[in-house]
Order: C-alpha cells, then structure tokens, then sequence
C-alpha cells in the first residue's frame, strides 16, 4: 500500500515522501496515528507541485541571501569603545551589538544567533566575524574595535605574495631576536 508520510517514520521514510508499505502496518500503526495518508494520485501531484514550488522558492532564497552576503562582505562595522591601556575593553561587544551596528550601518536584519562569535570581543583590534545568512551562505563581516579617541595602528599583516614561498632574493627571513637579547642591561636571565 502507498502513503505519503506526514512525519519523519524511523525505518520508513521521511516526511513528505510516498513510500510503499505493509497494507496492516498503514490500518493499524501509521493512519491511526496521523503519521501517515494513502496516497491518490490527486494527492500525490499536490505533493509534487508543492516540492517544485518550494525548491524554487529556496533558489531565489538563496540568491538573495548571497547578494546579502556581498553586501555584508563589503560593509566595515566600527566600535568606539572605552579601552585600557593595554587594549581590553570596559565591557565587551557581544552578537547583540553586531546585529544592531549591522541594522544601523547596512539596513540588514540579521539574527543575534546567526552571528558565530564564540566569545564576545574584548580586545582593541581589528576582526572578521562570520554571519550565516543562510544554509551554506556566511558572509565575513569586517569589523574594527577602537578605543575611544583614538586609532587602531596600521594593518600589519603581510600581503598573500609575503607570506608565501621564499624572499624576493631566495634566502630565509630573518629570525626575531632572542629573548635575552631584547632584555635590558644588567638583567640576567637563567637559561
């Protein structure tokens, strides 16, 4: 006997598909308990047309959610903090503060929970925080924490032709300086 699953039936099917099964396991286990409805073919062509409609709805889904996501990717995010003088912050900035710095920068809503910030941020710097839009769509969101009145120093990291392969003239970096070496005079270190 054919049925249409209405939920998930562990060792059967999942939800929404037709699925051939024992016509006593349908009477007396699956219809009774609403897991299931036979299936006529009226029914199943309903079934089919709702999963062509659904799977062009999440196309154009996903379609806008990338063109968010290079919105978002192209979009800074800075925070004025108040800072130490060692760069921790007084407080920190938490999802809650990306999303709304998002509304008010971009116009874009996004969820609190979407935003994959392990531990909120609290530190002076300059970070890329992930924001999940959508399934497998993440946007990168660059964003700048800066004291107060002040102003992060230059982006320091190497550029891609840097960090890779060997040095222009084919000889090694030079190593940083030793620990005693950069200690000061008249302080001796046990080593």
């Amino acid at each position: 006997m054919q049925v249409i699953l209405l939920k998930d039936v562990d060792k059967v099917g999942l939800r929404g598909e037709v699925v051939d099964v024992a016509g006593g396991y349908a009477r007396n286990y699956l219809l009774p308990r609403r897991l299931a409805e036979t299936a006529t073919p009226a029914k199943v062509t309903e079934l089919e047309k709702r999963a062509g409609l659904r799977a062009r709805q999440e196309a154009s889904t996903f379609e806008q959610a990338r063109e968010l996501g290079a919105k978002l990717e192209a979009t800074e995010l800075r925070f004025d903090v108040k800072a130490g003088p060692t760069g921790s912050l007084f407080g920190s900035v938490t999802p809650t503060d990306l999303a709304d710095e998002i509304w008010r920068v971009a116009k874009i809503r996004v969820d609190r929970r979407k935003i994959a910030l392990g531990e909120p941020i609290k530190k002076v710097g300059r970070y890329e925080v992930p924001v999940e839009l959508f399934t497998d769509v993440t946007a990168q969101v660059k964003t700048l924490v800066v004291p107060e009145g002040g102003e992060l120093p230059p982006d320091e990291r190497p550029t891609p032709d840097e960090s890779e392969g060997p040095t222009p003239e084919g000889s090694v970096p030079d190593e940083a300086p030793q620990a005693s070496e950069a200690s000061e005079p008249g302080l001796e270190t046990d080593q």
